[in-house]
């Protein structure tokens, strides 16, 4: 059976009692999909006590309007959790993980203010914050987190490191719809001729000779590009259709294998 648990101090006790078991830990902002069920499977393959945390972070939203339109399905996040076999769900409100308001954040280093960090102000700061603020809630053993967010996890993983966290962060693999668009909360804002058109964004990005060249189809189908960057032996893209912000990236060797086909 899965408990809940919105209150922090509750949450504390309860973690308290968990000893000499391993735990996974899943953190999450709800509007669950396919990809978050495979990060909870993996975490259930790997730990014994499995724990998710459902919380729309309104520190890492520039935009107010982005933050009211991200979705809530929390009835439906319950059910798939219950049935992937999650023990524990923290459900705390922003009260619980601010008490005293946004007074202490953790700063990225300039250098890592790239793409999102550039074109979504204090984004990487909230999300860094919330993070760590989980991670030492949860003290799991593993935590587990999606290549479709790729700067995100490298920024937590290097965050991690540095602040001496023994969580160990596993990167997992980004979960695609058959159409190759990457699984997203924010793909349920779309409407059904949105959402296909979308899927040429992971097409573009894998076919496209350069960056610029990718940029140039994404504008030419309509989409409104806030960038597309190389970092890190991958290629990044951030971009609008139909008033919803999407991101992908993949890897430079998919580039290679598919002008190769």
């Amino acid at each position: 059976m899965t408990r809940l648990w919105n209150a922090t101090a509750d949450w504390l006790d309860r973690r308290r009692a968990l000893t000499a078991r391993s735990i996974g830990f899943v953190p999450t902002m709800g509007a669950m999909h396919r990809g978050h069920a495979s990060l909870v499977e993996r975490c259930r393959e790997e730990n014994e006590i499995v724990v998710v945390s459902i919380f729309v972070n309104p520190s890492q939203f520039n935009d107010p309007q982005d933050l009211n339109r991200y979705p809530r399905t929390l009835d439906e996040d319950l059910r798939l959790l219950e049935s992937l076999g999650t023990d524990e769900v923290l459900i705390p409100n922003a009260s619980e993980l601010y008490p005293h308001g946004y007074r202490f954040r953790v700063e990225p280093d300039s250098s890592l203010q790239i793409m999102e960090g550039t074109h979504r102000p204090g984004f990487l700061q909230g999300v860094m914050t919330v993070v760590l603020k989980l991670l030492n809630l949860v003290r799991a053993d593993r935590a587990y987190f999606g290549e479709k967010d790729y700067q995100q996890l490298r920024v937590i993983t290097e965050m991690a490191r540095e602040f001496f966290v023994p969580t160990k962060i596993v990167p997992c693999a980004t979960v695609r719809e058959q159409s190759g668009l990457a699984m997203s909360s924010r793909n349920r804002l779309l409407s059904p001729e949105a959402r296909n058109q979308a899927a040429h964004l992971f097409r573009v990005l894998t076919t496209a000779s350069s960056s610029a060249e990718a940029r140039a189809n994404l504008d030419a189908r309509g989409f409104t590009v806030d960038y597309v960057e190389e970092h890190w032996g991958r290629r990044f893209a951030a971009a609008f259709l139909d008033g919803v912000r999407l991101i992908d990236n993949v890897p430079i060797t998919e580039v290679e294998l598919s002008e190769g086909c």
